[in-house]
């Protein structure tokens, strides 16, 4: 699988080990981050991450900021992107298998490497159930999204 992974500068540190973990995992990482604790704006760094996930250059897109609050909330403004906060194995696959999450986000000063592994492959392991209860629902977050975009062009 093709991931993108973007970090701003307080991720930077958390940066290294996570793309060795996913390309131990056999996924190919097209870094969008920052190359150092030098600061930058998470908005830019999420956006360019996740656009690759909207135009098909990557199935999923994996945040580390300091936090990972700050990559959720930008990258949830982004139409056709569903990013969790993933401090956790569990929340990290019925965040793809319920609500079709292609973006994980999570917080370098939060998290520790053993369980940033392990939420990692969970995440990407994942399936969206595909059923009809998770498909009407992911849909309904779809129309939300777009009444939202048609809201805000209303307002323009």
């Amino acid at each position: 699988m093709k991931i993108a992974l973007g970090n701003d500068h307080a991720g930077f540190p958390l940066k290294s080990f996570v793309q060795s973990v996913l390309e131990d995992l056999g996924h190919e990482v097209i870094d969008c981050g920052a190359p150092s604790e030098a600061p930058v704006d998470f908005p830019d760094i999420t956006r360019a991450t996740c656009d690759l996930v909207r135009t098909g250059e990557a199935e999923r897109a994996v945040l580390v900021c300091g936090t990972g609050v700050g990559a959720v909330m930008a990258a949830n403004k982004i139409p056709g992107i569903r990013c969790a906060l993933g401090h956790d194995v569990y929340s990290a696959h019925q965040s793809v298998e319920h609500d079709d999450a292609n973006a994980i986000a999570m917080g370098a000063w939060l998290i520790g490497r053993a369980t940033a592994k392990e939420v990692l492959q969970s995440f990407l392991d994942a399936k969206f159930d595909n059923d009809e209860d998770t498909i009407r629902r992911v849909q309904k977050l779809r129309e939300m999204e777009l009444e939202g975009a048609r809201e805000l062009a209303a307002e323009i």
